[in-house]
């Protein structure tokens, strides 16, 4: 177990997201799980809170919105700050990750990507050079390795601990 994941604080190297949930997970627990270091149930508990279900209801967290993400992130001391967004462009005129990637950007920082996956919205998660999510089964990979290249953008978000503004 790696010391980020043990003490719920990032270490220096890109850690696996942990899925401890012993069942399916889905993109936004995903991403959360891999900037935070806190397993997949904790954060599904944050995001639950933030939807104000009854402590005893305790469904799957599938689909998570922008503004969902953004609070579970603070809760954890992260701030998430909209940086482009693409949604008053046609879908095909909209960048695509491998597009996107070409382009400068913090190497220190955390991006999280609205894209296209087919008809629905999906969350992932790029830093340097490698990215990670549900696909990648929260390992990351290279980007140019990864299965989303060609998927449109929506919206990008940069990720920081909050002392890092």
């Amino acid at each position: 177990m790696s010391d980020r994941l043990s003490s719920g604080r990032p270490a220096s190297r890109l850690d696996a997201a942990n899925n401890d949930t012993g069942r399916v997970a889905f993109c936004g627990p995903y991403v959360l799980s891999a900037i935070t270091g806190y397993g997949i149930s904790k954060i599904e508990d944050v995001i639950r809170e933030g939807r104000e279900l009854p402590p005893h209801r305790k469904p799957v967290v599938k689909g998570t919105y922008a503004d969902e993400v953004e609070s579970a992130l603070a809760h954890f001391g992260y701030r998430m700050v909209l940086k482009e967004t693409h949604l008053h462009r046609a879908r095909k005129e909209r960048p695509t990750l491998w597009t996107w990637m070409q382009k400068p950007r913090n190497a220190w920082a955390y991006y999280i990507l609205a894209i296209h996956k087919g008809k629905e919205g999906h969350w992932i998660l790029v830093k340097g050079v490698k990215m990670c999510d549900t696909f990648t089964e929260g390992k990351w990979t290279f980007v140019v390795d990864g299965p989303h290249r060609g998927c449109r953008i929506m919206e990008v978000f940069e990720v920081k601990k909050a002392h890092d503004a």
